[in-house]
């Protein structure tokens, strides 16, 4: 279901974004959140920054209580994970094990439905946290922490709305298939918001930020495309995590 690209942008639709990518308690028609479906996707990006300032705030919090950049890196991790559910992360785990994991795109996306863990779920995860873990104690131990965090978290959610777009959703009835496709105008919304956050945040290192993103949601467009034929809830929770990898590992490198 593609949206309609007709349909003006709506206030609501912040509410209703904040409350399908994360925990927040927010207050949400539950009807008219699932009437408008991928049209609210252009509030994706603001969606992260909301979930990035708590981020950001308690890890300012753990720095002003002397606990060092590596301990407030980690409360910054259990506050993206706290805020979202770890919907994130869970859809990082499903998505490894199941594209890798699988003989066929069927099988692929059985076991990605598959509520347990396996190998490579694991390993990604490891992995994955390693290396946000790794980028965020070198970017605090600059002193900076509110905006590369609120940056990460708002531009690793436009992937997800180019990739709802551009890859068709392959589960009948999955969270991806109920909120459907977005028109254009999202995503170009989703687009613009996300540059002006990260302009605001990052200024010109925001150029190596988006390079990351484009490969870091390319490699993975074109791995589910291969494998599964297109993409579900799991594979754009997995795009939101190895984009925040491709924003804080290029933020570092223009440390």
């Amino acid at each position: 279901m593609r949206g309609n690209d007709t349909e003006t942008f709506r206030a609501d639709d912040i509410p209703a974004a904040i409350g399908l990518l994360s925990r927040l308690p927010v207050r949400v028609n539950p009807e008219a959140a699932a009437e408008r479906g991928a049209r609210a996707a252009w509030a994706y990006p603001i969606a992260g920054a909301v979930v990035g300032l708590i981020a950001g705030a308690t890890g300012w919090v753990a720095l002003g209580l002397g606990l060092g950049p590596g301990i407030a890196a980690a409360a910054v991790l259990v506050a993206l994970a706290a805020s979202t559910g770890a919907m994130h992360e869970d859809g990082l785990a499903d998505s490894t094990d199941g594209l890798w994991g699988g003989a066929t795109a069927d099988k692929r996306l059985e076991i990605m439905a598959d509520s347990r863990i396996g190998a490579y779920g694991v390993l990604a995860l490891v992995l994955v946290t390693l290396a946000r873990w790794s980028a965020l104690s070198a970017i605090i131990a600059t002193g900076s922490i509110f905006a590369p965090v609120v940056a990460a978290a708002a531009l690793s959610r436009v992937p997800m709305v180019v990739l709802m777009q551009s890859l068709t959703p392959v589960r009948a009835g999955g969270l991806s298939d109920r909120v459907g496709q977005p028109g254009d105008r999202a995503v170009w919304a989703a687009l613009a918001i996300g540059a002006v956050i990260g302009l605001i945040c990052l200024g010109g290192a925001l150029f190596a930020a988006v390079i990351g993103l484009v490969l870091a949601g390319g490699t993975l467009a074109q791995i589910a495309s291969a494998r599964i034929g297109g993409q579900t809830g799991d594979i754009l929770g997995a795009s939101q995590q190895i984009s925040e990898v491709a924003v804080l590992a290029a933020i570092v490198a223009t440390l």
